[in-house]
């Protein structure tokens, strides 16, 4: 049986959180003469002196009404690395934790466990970017506080079954399991957003710097139990989304169709990229793909990503990723794009 009391670290769970202004007041009207703001106004036009609400609720009510979750399990973070940093943050004791992630993957798990001095344990996938559902879970241990799993993976691009992902929440109780659903809105399956209620040892990580196309606003989404959310909210900075963000935020929320059509647009240039890329003959294996980008394998990776650098042409050298030998990771661009890419390989 699951319990989160277990699992969070036991001074995270007395930590008395800092109070803002904020916390004290939520009210929207008032002669506000409590967080020593600059009551005048801003040195540049706009209305930047006061601090935003802490909790983003207006906009995670309308986000919750998207995800079809409710607001209070949802967390907003400067990008999905906050979400990630502050998840071991409140589960893991250094050098006594540890966490399980399954190469090749994203590496901002290993990173923030590696800054907060908390042990990773590898799994990693099957050749074709599988689970080991078996061996991650006799890999897990006692003093295992997570799980990772990203899905659509990063780099291969494909998406791990779901039934594999249900076998490892079934039978992980004494820790998380975080669903990382980065670019679930390029996949056919159905979000993890679903299964919250269903799992309470269940985090889902999204973000909007992808089929939105918010990457430079840094956000990130983290879904959960009420109870867990509020771990995540006692121990982040007070005002970790500026006021700025909310606004735009709300703004692209109400273009979800906005976002649906680029969703479109992507998928069909993913598909004639593939067919294109398939052509040359220094072209070894292209990976299937649910998310917006290919992870190819070429006949020479190391030399290509050069000769590309030299034609101003940017992609991903993996080849010296487990399991992607000789392989770079091309995100998906528009058709102008993806004609110069094709053009250029076509020459080398």
């Amino acid at each position: 049986m699951f319990s989160l009391n277990k699992v969070i670290r036991p001074h995270i769970l007395s930590l008395t959180p800092y109070a803002s202004a904020r916390d004290e007041y939520s009210g929207k009207e008032g002669t506000f003469l409590d967080a020593n703001e600059n009551s005048f106004g801003s040195v540049i036009s706009g209305n930047y002196n006061r601090y935003p609400d802490p909790y983003q609720w207006v906009v995670k009510e309308k986000l919750g009404i998207i995800k079809g979750v409710d607001a209070k399990q949802i967390f907003l973070g400067n990008g999905s690395d906050e979400a990630i940093d502050l998840v071991i943050r409140a589960t893991c004791e250094p050098q006594q934790d540890n966490i399980l992630i399954l190469p090749p993957t994203y590496g901002m798990y290993k990173v923030c466990a590696d800054v907060q001095n908390v042990l990773v344990k590898q799994v990693p996938l099957t050749p074709d970017f599988q689970v080991d559902t078996k061996k991650v879970l006799e890999t897990a241990d006692e003093h295992t506080k997570i799980i990772w799993i990203c899905s659509p993976n990063n780099p291969s691009g494909n998406i791990i079954e779901r039934s594999s992902i249900l076998h490892i929440l079934d039978n992980f109780k004494t820790g998380l399991v975080v669903v990382d659903e980065a670019y679930i809105d390029f996949a056919t399956e159905e979000s993890f957003t679903k299964m919250l209620d269903k799992y309470p040892n269940l985090v889902v990580l999204q973000t909007f710097s992808k089929a939105w196309g918010l990457a430079a606003l840094r956000l990130g989404m983290a879904f959960a139990s009420e109870d867990f959310i509020k771990i995540l909210n006692k121990i982040k900075y007070p005002y970790n989304l500026n006021g700025v963000t909310q606004k735009l935020l709300f703004e692209a929320l109400g273009k979800e169709d906005k976002k649906n059509k680029y969703v479109k647009q992507i998928l069909k240039e993913r598909q004639h990229l593939q067919k294109e890329l398939a052509k040359l003959s220094i072209v070894k294996h292209i990976f299937p793909s649910d998310s917006n980008q290919l992870l190819v394998r070429f006949s020479d990776a190391n030399a290509i990503f050069h000769y590309l650098i030299g034609q101003k042409i940017i992609t991903r050298n993996r080849s010296n990723v487990i399991l992607c030998e000789d392989c770079i990771r091309i995100s998906v661009g528009t058709k102008k794009e993806n004609e110069i890419l094709i053009e250029a390989l076509k020459k080398y």
